[in-house]
């Protein structure tokens, strides 16, 4: 029988990649005559650089192998730097598979610390200029990896240079370069290995790049909307961590459950349709993140809005990169309470109901918006917005969505709002529709809290312990600062003793993790707010004591627990609940923080949610209708007759037959029919017969 030749030592390079790793110097002499093989067939291959050797390919893998078992050998030591020669000289005319192979070669190398980082990663960027989609994707995973990997292991020096390599590289004159290095810091930045503000400040001069791509790489990272679930299998692992945490099934559970059961159409369709609902069920609850980080981590955030300003009003790209610019520059005038007048007229070119994505923009003035911008910039936009959106000659819902993103920017600056203005919205809450009447009354709820002068006497609403105790509205400009934190009036001046298990749920409690509570402990919740109330009435017929000096005094002395933060805000929920005492009865010291609560909890961005908001469902045009219905009809079953027919190639009967024939073969038989019929039915057909007569 004949030997295989494959199977030999010399020709099954697997086979001598093993026994060089389990004996290097018992195997010296193979690896000298593999070696003298490959010099062959490189000097055969400069010849031709765009062929594809298969042996010349197995050759450079197994060398990248087992290199690093001779360190002492002139040719395992210059190995890597001659495959760096190789794709340097012929970087554009090796063959995509060559030239795939021999990165990875090198890439395997890098990982056994057989070449530095830094030559290979500006080698990598000098390929980026190869048309190779894989090649690209390739060396972006492998520069993440493998600073992510250096940055564990505290190489500190090798990072530094690393960082200048790539923000040097951001200014290349190759685009694709450009934006590998601009999206690799992107991708360091979110996985925390380069989150500092040098990346931050580094990936903003990107903003103001001439490249569209590269520029709307940059914006999309500072608003956030870079970050896009992906669907897939990839999606496997977190749905089957949030079903830990949810009542509901995994999709692993469904297809096991479908694998047991019978195999039938239906199974298979409800299998579909049960994953697609759990995927959007999962996708509508998860909570969207937003990570704004990067924009409190600018150095210079007054210049960067102004220079995007500038760039804004001479801008000529589409009019999707123009909103992004917008919306940039007004999260960043919102957030650090930014001075950007102009950015205010400007806008108000684009706020008329017939402008193209006009929410989105209504959106980014509420976000441009807040107290330190002097009223005068922001009350002709208010005028503005007034006069195009809340007319009667536009739709209720355009009217509706004026009155909102009005009451959205006055929540962030209500000192731009003028008496007569808000008597005119305020109008609006009789009105005949119900979404405009309810965007009415959430302004007047607004004003009942930052400033009811404003407000008629009749829309104040009843007065209650908490609006009397706020006192006079603040003017803009001006602040109110306080030594003490308000509501510990209501606490005793004597610290209470604590045993050591009351001192580890305090420590337990502020660990900042999500308590659940129960139904009955809402009912404590109540008692404890009615025995506050009773106890403040108790209190008031004591002496007086000022109430300010005693929250100065405990606030200033110890430190409060948990029990006592709780009894605190128990308090001041309760003054919202209590009728206004009379002007004889002394004040609490809780005065201001009790209406500025919900002015202070104003996220940083404005939800498009609250400009669009429609309280009542708006009527369904004939196309949703119509896409309602076909929705329905999806595992419903054919129209006709239950019983069917028990085999579908049987003849037809006489009736399926003389629906086919014209009607003079079948009149003889009407006339039959006719004769058949009963007293009453030939009542009602003289009856209708008249009827048509006399019309």
């Amino acid at each position: 029988m004949n030997r295989r030749i494959n199977n030999q030592l010399p020709n099954n390079l697997i086979q001598l990649q093993n026994c060089i790793k389990r004996d290097p110097i018992g195997y010296k002499q193979e690896f000298q005559q593999q070696y003298e093989h490959f010099r062959s067939l490189l000097e055969l291959f400069q010849f031709d650089p765009s062929s594809c050797d298969s042996e010349f390919m197995n050759l450079v893998m197994f060398f990248a192998h087992v290199s690093h078992c001779y360190p002492n050998d002139e040719f395992a030591v210059a190995y890597p730097s001659e495959l760096m020669r190789l794709l340097r000289l012929f970087s554009t005319s090796l063959n995509p598979g060559v030239r795939l192979f021999l990165v990875k070669a090198l890439i395997l190398m890098r990982n056994k610390s057989q070449l530095a980082s830094n030559d290979l990663i500006s080698l990598l960027f000098e390929l980026l200029k190869c048309p190779d989609k894989k090649l690209r994707s390739l060396i972006k995973h492998h520069v993440i990896t493998d600073i992510k990997n250096m940055n564990s292991r505290k190489r500190m020096n090798t990072n530094y240079v690393l960082q200048n390599f790539l923000f040097s590289m951001l200014n290349d004159s190759n685009v694709i370069a450009a934006k590998t290095s601009l999206c690799i810091m992107i991708e360091l930045y979110k996985k925390n290995v380069w989150k500092t503000s040098k990346t931050v400040n580094v990936i903003a001069t990107a903003c103001f790049s001439r490249i569209p791509k590269i520029m709307v790489t940059a914006l999309q990272f500072f608003l956030g909307t870079d970050q896009v679930d992906q669907d897939g299998d990839n999606q496997k692992d977190s749905d089957d961590s949030d079903s830990d945490s949810e009542n509901l099934p995994s999709a692993q559970e469904i297809a096991m459950a479908n694998r047991v059961n019978k195999k039938t159409r239906k199974r298979k369709r409800l299998l579909e349709r049960s994953k697609e609902l759990l995927k959007r069920y999962r996708k509508k609850s998860r909570p969207e993140t937003f990570d704004f980080s990067a924009i409190h981590l600018l150095n210079d955030p007054q210049g960067m809005a102004e220079n995007l300003f500038k760039m804004l009003e001479s801008f000529n790209e589409r009019f999707e990169i123009k909103l992004l610019l917008i919306n940039l520059i007004s999260r960043l005038v919102g957030i650090h309470e930014l001075q950007l007048l102009n950015f205010y007229s400007y806008l108000q070119r684009y706020l008329h109901p017939k402008q193209r994505d006009v929410t989105k923009l209504l959106q980014y003035v509420a976000q441009a918006s807040h107290e330190l911008v002097p009223p005068d910039s922001i009350e002709p936009l208010l005028k503005v917005i007034a006069n195009n959106f809340v007319t009667e000659r536009n739709s209720f819902e355009v009217m509706a969505v004026g009155i909102n993103s009005i009451r959205e920017i006055c929540a962030r600056c209500p000192f731009a709002m003028n008496e007569d203005l808000l008597q005119d919205l305020v109008e609006y809450s009789s009105f005949k529709d119900k979404n405009v009447s309810m965007a009415s009354k959430s302004l007047i709820q607004l004003y009942r809290q930052v400033n009811p002068l404003l407000l008629r006497r009749k829309d104040r609403g009843r007065p209650t312990q908490a609006s009397r105790e706020s006192g006079p509205p603040i003017q803009y400009g001006q602040l109110k600062a306080v030594d003490f934190v308000s509501g510990t009036e209501v606490l005793d001046e004597n610290e209470p003793d604590l045993c050591p298990e009351q001192l580890e749920d305090n420590v337990s409690d502020s660990d900042g993790s999500w308590v659940d509570v129960s139904d009955d402990e809402n009912e404590i919740v109540e008692e404890n707010l009615t025995e506050i109330q009773s106890d403040e009435n108790k209190n008031s017929d004591e002496p007086h004591q000022d109430p300010k000096e005693k929250a100065s005094l405990i606030s200033s002395s110890r430190i409060l627990t948990q029990e006592e933060f709780q009894k605190v805000r128990l308090a001041q929920l309760s003054k919202h609940l209590q009728k206004a005492r009379s002007k004889k009865q002394p004040p609490t010291a809780s005065a201001q923080d009790a209406n500025k609560s919900s002015s202070a909890a104003l996220p940083e961005i404005v939800p498009l949610s609250s400009i669009e908001r429609l309280y009542k469902r708006q009527k369904s045009d004939k196309q949703a209708r119509l896409e309602s219905i076909e929705a329905g009809r999806e595992d419903r079953g054919k129209y006709g007759s239950r019983k069917g027919k028990m085999n579908d190639f049987a003849s037809k009967n006489k009736r399926e037959t003389g629906k086919g024939k014209s009607f003079m073969m079948i009149k003889h038989k009407l006339r039959q029919k006719r004769g058949r019929r009963s007293f009453k039915e030939k009542q009602i057909a003289l009856k209708n017969s008249l009827l048509k007569r006399f019309q």
